[in-house]
């Protein structure tokens, strides 16, 4: 053991152009990495100006202030003596890149572009920068003053090159380079980089994390080498969220792992590895030799410092450990739960509302604003300051002034949920939201819409000369849609009337965010009534299934046991089967045997896995089956 270093993964909560805000944690992150004895310091993509900026790239604006944030990040003594790895934009030759800037002691070392783009599902980055194409291959690029009278440098190298230090080398990736299939870590690794980094901008999915852990385990066990996975945290303006879990690998095994779900700003995870090892474990494999004897120079960029610490300051080496996975279930309780409040915090609204009706869907809102402020409470009682000083200016209370002590007395305060009723509700749904509001906590209504809806269908009575009928009183699907319709569209209007007007009803400012109850197989599907529960601020369910929101509230249950209702409900094939029984009797001319293999088909787990259903269910049918 003669070569051990210690790296630094960072995760920061930053805020699209916070400058300021971001300024101040990346700076924290620095000093935190270098507690811990880290010789190289490794932050999320796009840090100094935030990843959700926008169209707000394109701006001049944008790329001098974060030319600012970097000249005050060289200046500060807070980053001597450790190599500072930062994501910004930088403009070269009139032309907008996604970069990493390298530098030490007041020198940048290298300014590398990302060389592939994310254009797939959330992510247009495209639209906004533009790949560096040139493989192995840099350019000069000319500092401005700002910078240049900091450094002393006139220009520094530019494009795809590596970094050496007196006793390894560095390697640069970013994000989506992890997930592309030719990845830049294999060519690297085969010239001889020892340690690859990724600062990445990667937001949070069911299951992701697998992928991740798979991808870095599966790129260090093949060329060998320590991979450094950097993250951000938070939702950055966005309505997505970043989950953090930074990941130190050495040949194929985890040697340090951060959160995936925090409300902490700045997280520092960081691991003592020994070169040695990487070196031992590529001297193993002769296949790679001649692969080696074979690959194509990267350029070189010398820091003139080794990063090595001598044997008898060393650390003790980071073992390889289990990587912690969280069940789904987790993961939704978790991951929305601090996207609502991330969002919340920075709004600078009073709360949520939500239409609670006492279904499933929008019962697993309402326990994640209860799990969100599980982890407030939480977080305040675990000593951190910010999120206490957040709560506070959230409530509007001076410093002196006490913050509640439990999840509950933070829900009544801060969450209203209403159940919106009509003669055709009925008392059954309206007392199962009324026991789980009171379970959570939340400041619970009940309130009834009749006479919305009755003055809106008057005023179209009296103008087409006809009263709509619903189906069972004699009326056609047409109308029978329209009214049901007209229902759900009203209780979206009541929705944000009442988010608008409680807080001035009770003496205080701002409005309340309006919650949406549609899951994921309502938007694929279609099955939904436009602008109603589908129409609201923020939807923290959107990207999540029926299915999986059925665990979650099985899996919620012992903490709001009203969920035991709602979870063990009979699901669709029931009904399903109800309405082919429906079809039968009212089709005598049939014979029975040849339903019996479709009633068959209907007992699935899942039965909107088969298409063959759809034409079955009208909109109607589905919005009374899962709501």
């Amino acid at each position: 053991m003669g070569h051990t270093v210690t790296l630094a993964c960072c995760a920061l909560n930053q805020w699209a152009l916070d400058f300021h805000g971001n300024l101040q944690r990346i700076l924290e992150s620095v000093r935190l990495a270098k507690e811990k004895g880290a010789a190289y310091r490794l932050g999320p993509e796009l840090e100094v100006c935030g990843y959700g900026c926008g169209d707000h790239f394109l701006e001049g604006d944008t790329q001098l202030l974060s030319m600012q944030s970097l000249a005050t990040l060289l200046e500060d003594p807070l980053t001597r003596n450790i190599i500072c790895d930062i994501g910004m934009p930088v403009m070269h030759k009139n032309v907008l890149y996604n970069c990493r800037v390298i530098f030490l002691n007041q020198t940048i070392l290298l300014i590398r572009p990302k060389m592939y783009l994310a254009m797939d599902g959330n992510y247009r980055e495209m639209r906004w920068f533009t790949p560096w194409t040139k493989l192995r291959h840099t350019e000069q690029f000319y500092l401005p003053p700002l910078i240049a009278d900091i450094t002393g440098q006139v220009k520094v190298p530019f494009g795809d090159a590596v970094i050496s230090t007196g006793d390894t080398v560095f390697g640069c990736e970013t994000c989506e380079e992890l997930f592309t299939g030719n990845s830049p870590h294999i060519a690297m690794g085969l010239d001889g980089v020892e340690i690859f980094t990724n600062g990445s901008g990667s937001h949070h999915e069911l299951r992701k994390l697998h992928r991740r852990v798979d991808l870095i385990r599966s790129a260090t066990s093949k060329v060998g080498g320590v991979y450094m996975y950097s993250n951000l945290i938070g939702c950055d303006g966005e309505r997505v969220f970043y989950d953090g879990s930074c990941l130190i690998a050495v040949n194929g095994d985890i040697v340090a792992q951060g959160s995936q779900f925090t409300l902490r700003e700045v997280e520092v995870t960081t691991a003592t590895v020994d070169l040695d090892d990487v070196r031992s474990f590529r001297g193993s494999c002769l296949s790679r030799g001649m692969q080696t004897a074979l690959a194509a120079p990267y350029p070189q960029v010398s820091t003139g410092v080794s990063v090595s610490r001598p044997s008898s300051l060393s650390l003790p080496i980071s073992q390889p450990l289990s990587v912690q996975y969280l069940m789904p279930e987790e993961e939704i309780s978790l991951g929305p739960a601090c996207w609502l409040w991330d969002y919340l915090r920075r709004s600078g609204l009073r709360g949520f509302f939500l239409p609670l009706s006492g279904g499933l869907d929008s019962a697993s809102v309402a326990c994640l604003v209860g799990s969100m402020c599980t982890l407030v409470v939480d977080a305040i009682a675990e000593g951190c300051g910010h999120v206490a000083n957040d709560l506070r200016q959230l409530l509007g209370r001076k410093e002196k002034e006490g913050l509640p002590k439990s999840a509950k007395d933070l829900a009544k305060l801060i969450f209203t949920t209403c159940y919106m009723k009509t003669v055709n509700s009925s008392s059954e749904t309206e007392t199962r939201a009324a026991r789980l509001a009171a379970e959570i906590g939340s400041s619970h209504i009940s309130v009834s819409i009749d006479n919305m809806v009755s003055a809106a269908v008057a005023t179209v009575s009296t103008q087409l000369k006809a009263n709509p009928k619903f189906k069972v009183h004699g009326g056609t699907s047409m109308e029978d849609m329209a009214l049901q319709n007209v229902q759900a569209r009203n209780r979206m209007v009541l929705a944000y009337l009442f988010a608008q007007l409680l807080p001035w009803s009770q003496g205080h400012r701002g409005n309340l965010l309006v919650l949406s109850s549609a899951n994921v197989d309502e938007s694929l599907r279609g099955y939904l009534t436009k602008y109603d529960c589908s129409s609201a601020d923020l939807n923290p369910i959107g990207g999540i299934s029926k299915t999986d929101l059925r665990s979650f509230c099985k899996f919620m249950a012992p903490r709001y046991p009203e969920l035991k209702r709602l979870a063990f409900l009979p699901p669709l094939h029931f009904y399903l089967m109800f309405r082919v029984v429906n079809l039968m009797v009212s089709m005598p001319t049939l014979a029975f045997p040849p339903y019996i293999p479709h009633v068959t088909v209907y007992w699935q787990p899942n039965p909107l896995q088969n298409w063959s259903l759809l034409p079955l269910l009208t909109s109607r049918t589905m919005r009374m089956i899962w709501e």
